[in-house]
């Protein structure tokens, strides 16, 4: 014999969107079945000390925005407590409305820690997220090697400071999959001194702060120069950049060894790491097909990068 929540035709759509997803119906259903209105839910979710405003519950269970950012994904897990759902239910859906726009071993889970990761490297450091500055041009050089592996990456940066007393610059490095971040070298070229690093091996990522000389005012320009030499990982099969802030030109080149040279290159953008990929454009290979690159007038928030394929 069924139980009277088997019978419920909004119980079924529940257990079929949490198999099948997308993760809007799933999400309007969890909350339809739990009856509970967007306010109350927002209250709930508070008391777990995660804010998230009716209007964003209210887009999420429409389907007209996706949880991205990192605070929102946590909203999502603090969700799951909320709707009483299974644990990562509405996370897996995430996961599987994206799998198809991100290249391999990078699951939207791996995302999620990454964020987390970084936000901790940053919090033992006492970076806040921008540290004070906003970026007014940028330039970036990535070699790919002959085991097709990242060799390395230097960048040429002018920032403008947007409050007084900034006086580093904490640059990021998220290696490929298989990456050894404690044997990546940070090397300040020009304008700019190392200082803390620090990594987490798991997932590749190190943060190091680069000391500038003088401290900026607000409307104070600064251009450095830096590089991290890394080679510790697998087959590389893109860069991506990502930016928390509107404006400024951003430039990127990839130079290839001539022993691996892709058979085709393209650039691609993304709202968020969870979002599809867009303005997706095939790119020549040049200077006697080793070097490939893009140039973005004004960046907006999101993600920029240039993808290849060995064969």
């Amino acid at each position: 014999m069924r139980s009277a929540g088997e019978n419920n035709p909004e119980t079924a759509e529940l257990a079929s969107a949490l198999r099948s997803g997308p993760f809007h119906v799933a999400l309007r259903a969890a909350i339809s079945v739990r009856g509970l209105p967007l306010h109350r839910v927002r209250h709930h979710l508070a008391g777990k000390g995660v804010n998230v405003g009716v209007t964003s519950l209210s887009y999420w269970q429409q389907g007209a925005r996706r949880p991205q950012r990192p605070e929102s994904l946590r909203a999502v897990r603090a969700l799951e407590e909320v709707l009483r759902l299974p644990e990562e239910s509405l996370l897996r859906l995430l996961d599987l409305n994206s799998a198809t726009e991100r290249p391999p071993n990078r699951s939207y889970r791996s995302l999620l820690d990454v964020a987390g990761v970084i936000e901790t490297l940053l919090g033992d450091l006492g970076a806040p997220l921008d540290g004070g500055l906003h970026t007014v041009g940028h330039q970036e050089r990535v070699r790919i090697g002959a085991r097709r592996e990242l060799l390395g990456r230097d960048s040429q940066h002018i920032v403008r400071a947007h409050r007084d007393e900034g006086d580093r610059y904490v640059a990021i490095h998220h290696g490929d999959p298989g990456c050894a971040p404690d044997r990546v070298t940070v090397r300040a070229i020009e304008n700019c001194r190392t200082g803390r690093v620090r990594w987490h091996r798991a997932s590749g990522i190190l943060v190091a702060e680069l000391l500038f000389d003088h401290r900026l005012r607000t409307g104070d320009t600064h251009l450095f120069h830096y590089a991290f030499e890394d080679g510790t990982a697998g087959p590389s099969s893109e860069y991506v950049r990502g930016f928390s802030f509107t404006g400024g030109q951003y430039a990127l080149q990839v130079r290839f060894h001539p022993k691996a040279l892709p058979v085709r290159c393209h650039r691609f953008a993304q709202q968020s790491s969870a979002a599809r990929r867009s303005g997706v454009e095939n790119l020549t290979l040049s200077g006697r097909h080793r070097f490939v690159h893009l140039v973005e007038p004004e960046v907006r928030v999101g993600l920029l990068g240039i993808g290849w394929d060995w064969e």
